[in-house]
């Protein structure tokens, strides 16, 4: 059988935040998918990178103090790290913001202008006039033109599922300052996407391209028509330059995928592979290589609408496959940071949980489709102490002993009685062949089920010959040591069964074995040699308490509060309040600026107030209720400037009874010697609710 070459990639996580749990569904699912592959003797080149550009990076690189550079190297790291601590093993993790992407970047603009893809025009769209900048659609809030929701983004309503242009929004509001938008003219950049439409109905029903359920929503798209994609940004932007268009950016969407391309380049270079094999449209197919991607079902339109028809008309290789998977829900809810559900790949580390329980669950959850699964403690805690400690561990555990301390850790012939059993590991039929299908079709909760039945047999076997009575009767001492023995070899081809799932397991019980890599691989089901020499037995896995679990809950509800002072700091703290002189007049201590709640507030309503000079009636919104204050800064705002702004409050002002109405709070502006009152605005990521400290 010809062997497969494959260079494949996961989506690139974004160096705006730490890996979590839902990403790690993605990660996980394609690292066994590799390790199999390898296990069969294939070539695989895993490729993946941090996605590191766009506004949102250089908004919080901006809010940090940082560059976006520094910001991205530090979150590559985190990032490498999270994945090597979960046993995600790339060949290759870069960043898209490297030399290769840039270089391949500005190829393919190149390629696709000279075939007439692009094309420039003006367009309106919204500009944040006190940051100076134009607003990506996620930067933009607003009602839904639908329904009516508030705070909804840009581009789609969260409440009502409707899809939109910004433009449409009511009551627009920057996401990054608060202020209202304005409408700007700008010339962009377009790739003719609607010119593919042949194309991509062909690519996406070619013969397992796609999974059904991709392919059917790709239909939806078709039948509404695919419109031009607009692959510019103006400055200032976190990004790679347009040739020959200066302020001009490609959009983050057009490097990213670009970026696979990239990380293998650079993994080319290093180990002398043929890059062109794997990515060139015409020396692919000479080469019989494949490239796969491993995606989330939320980009599932870039990856098989914009990607691929950038790659047929860039003169690049499509993808073989793309395999999409769907979310992950925690105790049957979305992912919380209230609930403490909301947990990263480093929470979840550092409260010592084994991350092999993980792969094993997810892999037991896992399939073909886009379906979502999801993660129940009780039910992760009752799973992996059945079937990883109670099952798989176990035999190990109830043999070992006896081989030791015995027979000087010799193992004997096979146990006759047993044969029903290693025959059935031997058949091409069962084990090796239907678990090594089920794995290549990323059946991965099918092959669980399988492997969990074998598991099953082999304790049955152990208990109906009951080694530790055999031990009690010295003339059964032979028939001990072969039962022995073959359990501990039916462990063997369980632990190579269970090896794309449990590396690290299966890497410890190899060394306690005293095995080789040759033993290790699939379909390996020779019987040991007597009087091979096992080492000593040490546990390879413990039981799950359920009380980590509720530690791993409750701390990750912690790390969304601040941080609290240490108590020799506070007393630090106190002291210099009590002792250092100061030139302010009226000087406060800590315990009285506490006193004082500031909370962030949105500007939901302002009106004018009849027979009033100075004052506006707002109507706050405080992220838990709507509170009326009565300010005094008619002279500098009219009122349809305020509506959607973010501001701050004092949300514990006791109410004061006005002639035009009651006021629950005071907003607080700024304002000097000279002419001119100023609203004060939180920095960008601030929401309604939060205490100002």
């Amino acid at each position: 059988m010809n062997k497969r070459r494959i260079f494949l990639t996961s989506a690139l996580p974004y160096a705006n935040g730490a890996i979590h749990l839902g990403h790690l569904v993605e990660y996980i699912q394609t690292d066994i998918w590799v390790r199999f592959q390898r296990m069969q003797g294939n070539e695989v080149h895993y490729c993946c990178a941090d996605d590191t550009h766009g506004t949102a990076i250089m908004l919080r690189a901006e809010q940090e103090g940082i560059t976006p550079e520094r910001l991205i190297a530090r979150v590559l790291e985190e990032h490498q790290r999270d994945f090597a601590g979960f046993h995600v093993e790339f060949d290759n993790y870069y960043s898209t913001h490297s030399p290769e992407n840039r270089e391949l970047s500005h190829e393919f603009y190149r390629r696709l202008d000279a075939a007439g893809m692009i094309e420039r025009r003006s367009i309106e769209q919204y500009y944040d006039p006190v940051r100076d900048l134009f607003l990506p659609d996620r930067f933009i809030k607003g009602e839904c033109p639908k329904c009516g929701a508030r705070d909804q983004y840009g581009d789609a309503c969260e409440v009502c599922g409707a899809t939109y242009s910004p433009t449409d929004l009511k009551n627009p509001y920057s996401a990054v300052s608060g202020a209202k938008p304005v409408r700007k003219e700008s010339e962009h950049f377009f790739f003719k996407l609607g010119k593919c439409t042949d194309f991509l109905k062909r690519w996406t029903r070619s013969l397992d391209t796609l999974q059904p359920e991709a392919a059917n929503k790709l239909d939806e798209w078709f039948k509404a028509g695919l419109a031009d994609w607009d692959i510019s940004r103006d400055a200032p932007y976190f990004g790679f330059e347009i040739p020959g268009a200066p302020g001009k950016y490609f959009y983050v969407w057009l490097d990213a995928p670009i970026g696979y391309f990239a990380s293998f380049k650079n993994l080319c270079a290093r180990e002398k592979l043929d890059f062109a094999e794997f990515t060139d449209a015409v020396k692919s197919k000479d080469a019989g290589t494949e490239m796969i991607h491993f995606i989330g079902k939320d980009i599932l339109y870039f990856h098989t609408l914009f990607w691929p028809a950038m790659l047929e008309k860039a003169g690049f290789r499509t993808p073989t496959y793309v395999y999409a998977h769907g979310f992950l829900t925690v105790n049957g809810e979305k992912m919380s940071k209230s609930r403490g559900t909301f947990i990263t790949a480093e929470s979840y580390l550092k409260q010592g949980l084994n991350p092999e329980w993980l792969r094993y669950y997810y892999a037991a959850k896992l399939g073909p489709t886009m379906g979502d699964i999801d993660l129940s403690f009780e039910d992760f805690v009752a799973r992996v102490n059945s079937d990883l400690v109670g099952k798989y561990a176990n035999i190990a555990s109830r043999c070992a002993g006896f081989i030791q301390n015995r027979f000087e850790g010799k193992l004997s012939e096979l146990h006759m009685g047993a044969e029903r059993l290693r025959l059935k590991m031997q058949s091409n039929d069962h084990c090796w062949s239907l678990i090594g299908r089920l794995y290549a079709d990323r059946e991965y909760g099918k092959a669980v089920r399988e492997i969990g039945r074998f598991l099953d047999e082999i304790n049955q076997y152990i208990d109906e010959h009951k080694p530790w009575e055999l031990a009690k009767v010295e003339v059964d001492s032979g028939k001990l040591h072969q039962v022995c023995t073959t359990a501990l070899t039916l462990f063997w081809y369980t632990t190579v069964l269970l090896r794309p799932i449990l590396p690290d397991t299966a890497e410890k019980a190899r060394r306690f074995l005293n095995l080789t890599g040759d033993h290790m691989k699939w379909g390996q089901y020779n019987a040991l040699p007597p009087g091979h020499v096992i080492n000593r037995y040490e546990h390879l896995m413990t039981r799950v308490d359920p009380k980590q679990i509720t530690t791993l809950i409750e701390a990750s509800k912690e790390s969304l509060q601040p941080a609290p002072i240490p108590h020799s700091q506070q007393r630090h703290a106190q002291h210099q309040e009590q002792t250092v002189e100061t030139a302010a007049s009226g000087a406060i201590s800590i315990a009285d600026f506490n006193k004082v709640d500031l909370r962030i507030a949105r500007i939901v309503g302002a009106e004018h107030v009849e027979g009033a000079d100075k004052l506006l009636k707002l109507t706050l919104d405080l992220g838990g209720g709507a509170k009326t204050v009565f300010a005094g800064i008619k002279s500098a705002y009219q009122p349809e400037q305020l509506v959607g702004r973010l501001t701050v409050v004092v949300a514990n002002l006791a109410p004061r009874k006005m002639k035009f109405g009651v006021s629950e709070g005071m907003v607080l502006a700024a304002s000097g010697d000279s002419p001119g009152l100023f609203l004060l605005s939180p920095d960008s990521g601030a929401q309604p609710g939060m205490k100002v400290k």
